[in-house]
């Protein structure tokens, strides 16, 4: 499925399309990007009988040492069985910093700009699932993975998730939607 815009607007059929095609596949495992908790708290309305892991920004991304999503957020997150991490950004971390500072381009951030070419959802889905491969909180067998622009959810994968140190193990196995324009 392609959207004719990008962004929020498409929360929630980007939701009901993946859990709908993850069903169909027997893939019981959501990994979805959430940086307040809105996102992950839709997905909890959809997603029933789903492992679902809500995967936010890093601490300090916006404001040094502060948290992004609200601890209460989190803890009520949890509390109903959603695993939440925040993570440092797979595909950027301190090569954005050292790109920045010697001005270069870098592999790592070479692999997230090809990936934006699909939208910048495709990235923050693939990112994400590295991210949450990392932390431990997959089986490592295929996932629906969601990410957006900006706000939102607008890109659905299923994939093969891998760690970093392994990254190209991971396969895309299915577009379930995305937006038609980047």
């Amino acid at each position: 499925m392609y959207f004719n815009q990008k962004g929020a607007v498409n929360t929630e059929q980007t939701l009901k399309l993946a859990c709908e095609r993850a069903k169909e596949l027997g893939i019981d495992e959501l990994v979805i990007a959430s940086t307040t908790g809105d996102t992950a708290y839709k997905a909890l309305e959809v997603f029933s009988g789903f492992r679902i892991t809500s995967v936010t920004i890093h601490c300090g991304a916006k404001e040094p040492f502060k948290s992004v999503m609200a601890d209460n957020v989190k803890k009520d997150l949890e509390g109903k069985g959603v695993n939440v991490l925040s993570a440092s950004h797979a595909l950027s971390g301190v090569e954005k910093s050292i790109a920045k500072k010697y001005s270069g381009s870098l592999p790592v951030l070479l692999v997230a700009d090809t990936l934006k070419l699909f939208g910048q959802g495709t990235k923050v889905a693939v990112e994400i699932s590295v991210m949450a491969a990392d932390s431990g909180a997959l089986s490592g067998n295929d996932i629906v993975s969601i990410g957006g622009s900006v706000k939102g959810a607008d890109t659905a994968l299923i994939l093969k998730p891998a760690h970093q140190s392994s990254f190209f193990d991971l396969k895309i196995r299915e577009v379930v939607c995305k937006p038609a324009s980047c």
